[in-house]
């Protein structure tokens, strides 16, 4: 099976020597997605809301430029700093997505790749055949 390396533009995660996403035939796999802008500065500062409504909007990008969406989303996986922001992310999962709703798995670590990221999630996802 050939691995296809996807690519936004801009990249902000270029310089981490990292792949937005890879797709391995009509998987798509996404890299952790965080609330950053295109200048690749993490957006709201001390916000959550803002920086979550990024990370979303990241990993719809991440999934439009390897030939899916939202919508065929299988597995998410979302790193909070912290739980009290739980209820929040319920809010945000039917805001993004709809039914059926993709396997979740919600997990509270200590710190992310920036001390300022809040949020990043993860996603596997059926791509279209012969896209990108």
């Amino acid at each position: 099976m050939h691995l296809e390396q996807v690519r936004t533009q801009p990249d902000p995660y270029a310089p981490y020597l990292l792949s937005q996403a890879i797709r391995a035939g009509n998987l798509l796999f996404v890299s952790g997605q965080a609330g950053v802008g295109d200048d690749g500065a993490i957006v709201g500062r001390g916000d959550f809301d803002a920086q979550a409504e990024q990370a979303f909007s990241n990993l719809r990008r991440a999934l439009q430029a390897g030939g899916s969406g939202l919508d065929r989303v299988a597995k998410v996986t979302i790193f909070l700093t912290s739980m009290e922001f739980f209820p929040k992310i319920v809010a945000l999962r039917r805001k993004w997505f709809s039914a059926p709703y993709p396997a979740d798995t919600i997990v509270e670590v200590s710190a992310l790749y920036s001390p300022d990221a809040m949020i990043e999630i993860e996603a596997i996802a059926l791509a279209t055949e012969g896209a990108q």
